[in-house]
């Protein structure tokens, strides 16, 4: 009878717990889609500049001394890089939940029960021969091993370990693209900062003309041939050169000092070559296809890694909701006397034990945690499409980009050709007056925004090719 009723009441239990294992809430999941168009424009062509290692696309000896120490110091990257250590602990962590757990245990005690409990009473009603009483009070040593094992019958464990992997692998993609964005940022700055040489060379030269131009127009004063009007003009245009010459200089030194921030050093002049910057040629770029962006740039592999990390998660858990069976188990030696501890087996002790649990009121804790791992795992899907998505514009407009600013480079370069000519007309007709003094003020005024705006405009070009080399994936490897 005692066995039947036993047996009744484990197969109920068994019952209720795979009950309570099978009812678990749905959710809404969501796929994504890594469908990208097969251009980026007519071009079919699978050859892609992203492949190309920054220090064969960058030339300049000096740039790329600059990059190869911001990747040594950049503090930004460093502590990225013990984010992947920190990552990596994670992993090793997980991994050793699903493995067994042995320790060794070992102690020592007294205790003194009280004659009127259950234990006491019963030591008091038994009859022991003289001599051989229980101590009193009653010394306690043991010394043992236990072992503790979750079984990971669901794979919750294990889903765990290898969600913990797919987020480590999602830090290293994390630094990859910090050292994309690195390269990129060190490179836009070198070129802003020998534009900036350059731009303060030409304020120098335009100075220089306009004081020989002040002094052509005093001695006109002088000949009766102009007013003081005129040279007040000329020399309100020096001034306020001479003013832009120091905003130039300011520029400069804040260029190099957010150079110096990125290669992780203190103030100090920084090493370039600005002579012939007008004539730089970039390297030439091919974008290849749009679905190479999703092997060769960092933020889309991280994006889908964290995509795949969070799909775990949501196994994980769903897996809390069914049981969950452990194993204790545990082997030592007992005795009240430290002297019976090597008597076996009269001082040996051990125990097995299996427990088998699982939730079957109040779950909402668990549901809770369920269903932010399928609105983290929606999220996933979201940020996943919204990287490839963003990648793809980059690449388009930049390939736009360098292309517009390739022919206005060509129409800026006549124009400042043009106007430099003009400059040297306008002299002489003001020498010879057949022309106002106006009319020379105004062509070296448009003369020189002309040389600024060719140097912004090859600014933007170098930038356009370091951009594009940027969104391609390139600078990483």
């Amino acid at each position: 009878m005692f066995t039947r009723i036993t047996y009744i009441i484990i197969t109920t239990g068994f019952l209720a717990l795979g009950f309570s294992a099978c009812k678990t809430p749905g959710f809404v999941s969501k796929t994504e889609n890594k469908s990208v168009p097969g251009s980026f424009n007519e071009s079919t062509d699978t050859t892609n500049t992203a492949q190309v290692k920054w220090k064969d696309y960058f030339t300049d000896p000096n740039l790329v001394a600059l990059i190869d120490t911001a990747l040594s110091n950049n503090q930004e990257l460093n502590i990225m890089l013990q984010e992947i250590n920190i990552s990596n602990n994670e992993v090793r962590a997980r991994k050793g939940e699903y493995l067994p757990s042995i320790g060794l245990q070992g102690g020592a005690g007294i205790e003194k029960v009280g004659r009127y409990t259950s234990q006491g009473a019963n030591d008091a009603n038994t009859e022991i021969e003289p001599g051989k009483e229980f101590p009193e009070p009653l010394p306690d040593f043991m010394v043992g091993a236990y072992a503790s094992w979750e079984v990971d019958i669901w794979k919750k464990l294990r889903n765990a370990k290898k969600s913990a992997v797919f987020n480590y692998l999602s830090s290293i993609e994390g630094k990859n693209f910090m050292v994309t964005n690195l390269v990129s940022e060190v490179a836009a700055s070198y070129y802003e900062l020998i534009a900036l040489d350059n731009q303060l060379d030409i304020i120098k030269k335009n100075i220089e003309i306009q004081q020989n131009a002040l002094k052509i127009v005093k001695m006109q004063k002088q000949a009766a041939k102009v007013t003081e009007l005129a040279v007040r003009k000329f020399e309100a245009e020096v001034l306020k050169n001479q003013s832009h010459l120091y905003e130039i200089q300011q520029m400069i030194v804040e260029t190099e000092n957010r150079i110096n921030y990125l290669i992780g050093r203190f103030p100090q002049p920084v090493q370039r070559n600005a002579s012939n910057f007008t004539e730089l040629t970039p390297q030439p770029l091919q974008a290849g296809i749009p679905s190479q962006l999703l092997e060769n740039r960092p933020d889309i592999k991280q994006a889908e890694l964290e995509l795949e990390a969070a799909k775990l998660d949501v196994k994980v858990a769903k897996a809390n909701f069914y049981p969950r069976f452990d194993i204790t188990a545990g082997v030592g030696l007992q005795a009240f006397d430290p002297s019976h501890l090597v008597k076996a087996p009269e001082s040996m002790l051990y125990n097995v034990a299996g427990d088998l649990m699982a939730p079957l009121i109040n779950r909402n804790a668990i549901k809770a945690n369920y269903f932010s791992a399928s609105s983290k795992q929606v999220q996933a899907v979201y940020n996943y499409e919204r990287t490839v998505l963003n990648a793809y514009i980059e690449v388009v407009n930049q390939l736009s980009k360098i292309d517009n600013l390739e022919k206005s480079y060509d129409f800026k370069q006549q124009q400042v050709q043009t106007l430099t000519e003009s400059i040297t007309i306008s002299t002489n007709l003001f020498k010879s007056a057949r022309a106002d003094y106006m009319e020379v003020l105004m062509t070296q005024r448009d003369a020189l925004e002309s040389k600024m705006e060719l140097i912004e405009t090859k600014t933007a070009q170098m930038n356009a090719y370091v951009k594009m080399y940027q969104a391609l994936g390139g600078g990483w490897k």
